[in-house]
């Protein structure tokens, strides 16, 4: 039988993306919204099962984040974003994503940070000692209703509850709250039941990290609790394989589990021992890529499970297809060549439901669908536009090049000071600026050809002598240029790099509404001409003040794209870094002499199993070092990161040796910045007092209140103020009362310190 983990939620034109953000607005009554998301719904459950799938996943479906669902359902919920009387109505769900909703009080909203390994953001649960559990949100059950009623067979979706409290925040024991959180989903379940729910997706992918004794026992406490509730368990794991939890997942009182053999090569071996009594689901189409699968190697290893197992064993794509876009039919631009190569989310289905055939019916193999499908396969390993003999070539001459800094910090930072001259507690923003509805639909029309590249250009100067203007009365000390040119901070890079090709409806969500449209690299990685030098030489010749040049780095240009699979993601990470290092030089020779190398992404490719760190590390430091630091000791390079842990990564921040490191901790109230001061990180550090992905805007006190926890821990004298992230997201109505707030807390403690 085929079914499926989960369904990209926007629609093909984006179109719960705008509705969101008309609501957020007031544009859009709370009515039109949930009718929205209902249609949609609709729309994708009859997609799925016209395409064979069997059971319809529901309850993946989320206005925001599947994990704010599961703490809104289970009544967690901060008594901060609660209405007047504790009730609860989706504008609560709003403010613990965003701080703020059409009605209610806005308050700080919840921390965010990334799953697992991916780029996909979700809400933190926040533990506290008083917090309880009990059914709050009716979605889940209104939902698996409609569905009913529509006539799909349904599989409801839930965050298993020992996932959902190792991705938790919270002093002290995570698991002391497990027996309070259990009676709830015994509940859930059993609500489930009378529905007439017989299977029941439970997702557990904190299988897949490498967990102590304790949390290994809470799984075997928690899910005999919850057997028995009268509907069937699939315990379900994706993103890595779980061999090192064989023994605990097959003692588990569950009636099927899923196993991801798109990350586990290894455990086929184990998959053909599985226990009988157990349904054995398999994920051998790949959630997280948009290659097509080898549909010829992967039937000939389930050949001997269909025989040993037969209507035990389920087929499914290895995790939930949220992270690949809809439906490549939409492509009509991409290179047929490449194009021929992919699959989206639909697609996959169609994978899934070509290969259950043929394991049904041999004769499938021979059919034309399966033969083109299969050379399509063939040629990419083949493919001459895939090999650029000039990179291998760079590759081999620069195997032993110096990646090192000239100088020790200490140094660097007194060549730096004297020209820069900077006040104590600098003050700069992080990149973006507002991107209005004017300069997108200029760039738009530029790649239309509806507007002349001379118009264009005067178009993005006018907007960056406008940002440099609003800065420099601001009083903000090192500037940027605002980045009106760029669409997103990878794709306006992978545009200009060969190697790289892109998408026109290939919306991949990030957070809530935020859609990135991820590159695709299909080959060998080089930069064919400056990327960045002209903006960058117009916007410093507007000033005297510093600007930053900002770039990508090679690890987030990596892990933001959907890359090739046919070479080590190592030796396509050195071909980026090489290409930005060009970019830096360049950057330097025209002038400009501070430069930001942004890498938000490099916690999030971290492996998920701890014994892999190291050599990730050091391939993933080594990129960034090779693309940073070929420049004199006075040219300063900064680095940004946030929404990630930085306790796993500490040792990897201080070896890349930036002059300045921005990180997003003003969610956490300065408790991200905390790894840095057990570490006694060295170099300058911008702990970031403005959370950019809430429309509120600081008070100046709270950034002072924030800057000086950051002082009790951090010399003054290696601070800077900075927000947490880019502002391209934010309106100018809030940009510069934010900013304005920001300058004034850094004057309050310059004359506070400076003595």
């Amino acid at each position: 039988m085929i079914h499926n983990l989960g369904f990209p939620r926007f629609g093909a034109q984006r179109e719960l993306k705008f509705a969101l953000e008309r609501y957020w607005r007031g544009e859009l009554s709370q009515h039109e919204l949930l009718a929205v998301g209902h249609e949609l719904r609709l729309r994708h459950w009859q997609l799925q099962q016209d395409a064979g799938v069997a059971l319809i996943p529901v309850g993946d479906f989320a206005y925001y984040d599947h994990m704010l669902n599961m703490s809104t359902l289970l009544g967690h919920i901060p008594a901060r974003h609660r209405n007047e009387g504790g009730s609860y109505d989706l504008d609560c769900y709003f403010r613990m994503a965003r701080g703020r909703a059409p009605t209610g009080t806005p308050a700080p909203a919840c921390e965010m940070t990334k799953w697992f390994d991916t780029n996909y953001h979700y809400i933190v649960p926040e533990l506290e000692a008083d917090t309880t559990f009990a059914i709050t949100d009716e979605s889940l059950f209104n939902q698996v209703a409609d569905a009913q009623q529509a006539g799909f067979h349904v599989k409801p979706v839930l965050v298993g509850p020992v996932t959902y409290l190792y991705l938790s925040k919270g002093e002290g024991d995570r698991l002391a709250w497990l027996d309070r959180l259990l009676p709830v989903y015994q509940q859930i379940l059993q609500r489930l039941k009378t529905m007439g729910v017989e299977w029941v997706q439970i997702d557990e992918p904190a299988l897949v990290m490498e967990l102590d004794a304790d949390w290994q026992a809470a799984y075997a406490r928690a899910y005999e609790a919850l057997s028995g509730q009268g509907v069937k368990l699939l315990l379900t794991t994706y993103f890595d394989d779980v061999l090192a939890h064989r023994e605990l997942i097959e003692a588990l009182p569950v009636e099927g589990v899923h196993i991801d053999v798109t990350r586990g090569d290894d455990q086929w071996e184990w998959l053909e021992t599985f226990p009988q009594d157990k349904l054995l689901s398999v994920g051998g189409i790949d959630g997280r890529n948009i290659w097509k699968t080898d549909l010829n190697t992967l039937r000939g290893r389930l050949l001997k499970l269909h025989a040993d197992r037969g209507e035990n064993l389920w087929l499914a794509p290895s995790c939930s297809l949220l992270h690949v876009p809809l439906d490549l039919s939409l492509e009509d631009k991409l290179d047929p060549t490449i194009r021929q190569w992919m699959a989206f989310a639909r697609q996959k289905l169609d994978e899934l439901k070509l290969l259950h055939d043929s394991l049904k019916d041999a004769a499938v193999v021979d059919s034309e669908i399966w033969q083109t499908h299969a050379r399509a396969v063939e040629s990419r390993k083949t493919a001459a536009l895939i090999h650029d003999p000039a990179v291998q070539e760079r590759l081999k001459e620069t195997k032993n090049l110096s990646v090192e800094r000239q100088s020790p910090f200490a140094v660097r930072k007194q060549a730096q000071q004297a020209w820069m001259k900077l006040p104590l507690l600098p003050t700069t923003t992080i990149g973006s600026f507002p991107q209005t509805p004017e300069i997108r639909k200029a760039r738009r029309d530029y790649r239309q050809g509806v507007l002349p590249e001379h118009d264009y250009v005067a178009a993005m100067q006018a907007e960056i002598a406008h940002v440099v203007k609003v800065q420099e009365e601001l009083d903000i000390d090192v500037l940027v240029h605002g980045e009106p040119e760029r669409n997103d901070m990878v794709e306006y890079f992978g545009e200009q790099l060969k190697g790289y090709t892109f998408t026109q409806h290939g919306w991949v969500q990030s957070y809530g509404s935020r859609m990135v449209k991820p590159p695709i690299i299909y080959g060998d990685v080089s930069r064919p001409a400056p990327m960045t030098v002209e903006w960058s030489k117009y916007a410093q010749s507007l000033t005297s003040r510093p600007m930053k040049g900002m770039l990508t780095g090679p690890i987030t240009m990596l892990q933001w794209a959907f890359v090739r699979d046919d070479q080590p993601r190592s030796l396509t990470a050195r071909q980026i870094a090489l290409a930005i290092r060009d970019e830096v030089q360049d950057l330097e020779a025209a002038g400009i002499k501070v430069i930001q190398i942004d890498e938000p992404a490099l916690r999030e490719g971290l492996p998920l199993k701890k014994s892999r760190w190291a050599a990730y590390l050091d391939w993933a430091v080594h990129a960034f070092k090779l693309s940073a630091n070929g420049v004199a000791d006075d040219t300063q390079i900064h680095t940004h990161m946030c929404y990630a842990e930085f306790n796993d990564i500490i040792d990897a921040i201080e070896a890349l040796d930036a002059d300045v490191i921005s990180i997003e901790t003003s969610r956490s109230r300065m408790e991200l910045l905390q790894a840095f001061v057990e570490h006694a990180y060295p170099n300058d550090i911008g702990p970031g007092v403005w959370d950019i992905h809430s429309p509120n805007v600081p008070e100046t006190d709270e950034m002072i209140a924030l800057l000086e926890k950051a002082i009790e821990v951090i010399p003054v004298e290696r601070l800077w103020v900075n927000p947490d992230c880019g502002l391209k997201t934010r309106g100018w109505a809030e940009v510069k009362p934010a900013l304005v707030n920001m300058v004034a807390a850094a004057k309050t403690l310059r004359a506070r310190y400076d003595s």
